[in-house]
């Protein structure tokens, strides 16, 4: 059975336009032969990454997909009502484009057909090559093994420990957020969604508290040195997780290569709307964000910036 891979990279040699409808797992939408969107039941819809916090009315969200068209779709209604920056609109969609490309990935592909024409409501906001999607989700996996080389807990209720072996822990605040929401019932998946975060980094965010000691884990193969899921060989690390350390070092990850500096273009900024009182972000702020287009070059940059953000937080 081809996996959602191989059946893309047709789609991509094609230059079709229409979306892929994998079964329940989720669709993917592409443009030609560019992937537009991607969205997936396992992690939290973009609508609840927008209005997370009531930081944008879910009202105007509504509205605005309600009343895309393809002349003018859903995403330059929001910016051009102000609802929010053309910066942030573009850095949501990276984002849940990568969240749910990584958990379709490696899927079979028993998809329901072909869409052609079929379009996301938001409309393109960025293109992404088939192969470049492929390797992000790869440094994903490695990521998440890094910080805890077993699968075990990404599908378990986070239970945290009642008491901790160390008198001060260093938490960034999406790890503080993992923590005051785990009810000893919900999955990492589930707290995405009541949180309205991304899954893959609540993902992240379990392991390492749970790398950290900070969470009840499964009395085999849940500690690190314990082989990870589908392979025999464990990975060479203490037997018992180690205690967090008082030091700011203990949940601060390594610094992120240094990014490389985008070559000065001549052409004007495209407009965006303007921003509205109290959004993350301003006009002025927005504008050394590249513009959509469909250079592979400008989306890996920023899927480089997205990934040094993270490892700061």
């Amino acid at each position: 059975m081809p996996t959602m891979e191989s059946v893309l990279s047709d789609l991509a040699e094609d230059r079709v336009t229409g979306a892929l409808r994998l079964d329940e797992a989720g669709t993917v939408y592409l443009t030609d032969g560019r992937v537009t969107y991607a969205e997936s039941p396992a992690v939290p819809r973009l609508e609840d990454l927008l209005t997370a916090d009531d930081r944008i009315p879910a009202q105007a969200v509504r509205q605005a997909r309600q009343a895309a068209t393809e002349d003018r779709p859903g995403g330059e209604r929001l910016v051009g009502q102000g609802v929010l920056t053309r910066g942030e609109l573009e850095f949501c969609v990276l984002s849940a484009v990568l969240d749910a490309a990584y958990f379709l990935s490696g899927s079979a592909a028993h998809h329901r057909g072909f869409r052609p024409g079929d379009r996301h409501w938001l409309g393109p906001q960025w293109y992404f090559d088939v192969a470049g999607l492929s390797r992000e989700c790869e440094r994903r996996r490695a990521q998440l093994d890094r910080a805890w080389p077993s699968g075990e807990l990404d599908t378990l209720p986070v239970v945290p420990l009642a008491r901790i072996p160390a008198q001060r822990v260093v938490l960034t605040s999406l790890q503080w957020e993992v923590l005051v929401a785990a009810d000893s019932t919900a999955t990492p998946a589930e707290l995405a969604h009541r949180l309205g975060r991304p899954a893959y980094s609540v993902l992240l965010a379990v392991r390492r508290l749970a790398a950290a000691g900070l969470l009840r884990v499964p009395e085999a193969g849940g500690r690190p040195g314990a082989a990870p899921a589908g392979t025999g060989t464990p990975a060479p690390a203490p037997q018992t997780p180690p205690a967090p350390q008082t030091s700011q070092t203990s949940q601060t990850p390594s610094a992120p290569p240094a990014l490389p500096r985008r070559p000065k273009t001549t052409g004007e900024p495209r407009a965006g709307g303007e921003p509205r009182e109290g959004a993350a972000g301003s006009a002025a702020s927005a504008r050394w964000l590249p513009a959509a287009t469909g250079d592979p070059a400008d989306v890996n940059l920023l899927i480089r910036l997205r990934n040094a953000l993270e490892a700061l937080t």
